[in-house]
C-alpha cells in the first residue's frame, strides 16, 4: 500500500511584460538587412525569473538569438505605475495566463544606422 504525498498547492502565474532583444542568427526570420529586433512579450510565470527563463528558452528554439531580457512587471504593476493596458493587450495576457505559454506581441526590427527610441 503506498502513500500519496499531500499535493501543494499549486503557484500562482502572473504574466509579465518582456522586451527582449534578440540578435541575428541563421534560419531567424528576420527581414534581410536587418541587425536584430526588438521583441514585447508577454510571458506566463510563478516569478519574473521564471518568466524571463522560458522566454529566452521559447525564443533560442525558434532560432532566435536572444541578447538582452527588460522586465516592465505584472499587469498589476503596470497599472499602478500608470501604464494604459487596452483590451486587446489583456486579452492577449489572459491567454498567456489560461497557456502557460510566452506570446510574442510585437516585433520592431532593427537596422543599421537607424536611430532607437
Amino acid at each position: 500500500m503506498s502513500q500519496d504525498k499531500p499535493k501543494k498547492p499549486k503557484a500562482k502565474h502572473h504574466v509579465y511584460t518582456l522586451l527582449v532583444q534578440v540578435g541575428r542568427k541563421d534560419g531567424d526570420g528576420l527581414p534581410d538587412g536587418s541587425t536584430g529586433a526588438g521583441l514585447l512579450c508577454f510571458a506566463s510565470g510563478v516569478d519574473e525569473a521564471e518568466a524571463v527563463r522560458e522566454t529566452v528558452a521559447v525564443l533560442k528554439q525558434a532560432d532566435l538569438a536572444p541578447l538582452d531580457v527588460t522586465g516592465y512587471g505584472t499587469e498589476a504593476e503596470r497599472a499602478a505605475q500608470g501604464d494604459e493596458i487596452n483590451d486587446e493587450e489583456r486579452a492577449l495576457m489572459d491567454r498567456a495566463r489560461a497557456e502557460n505559454a510566452v506570446i510574442v506581441v510585437q516585433m520592431t526590427p532593427f537596422f543599421e544606422g537607424e536611430e532607437k527610441a
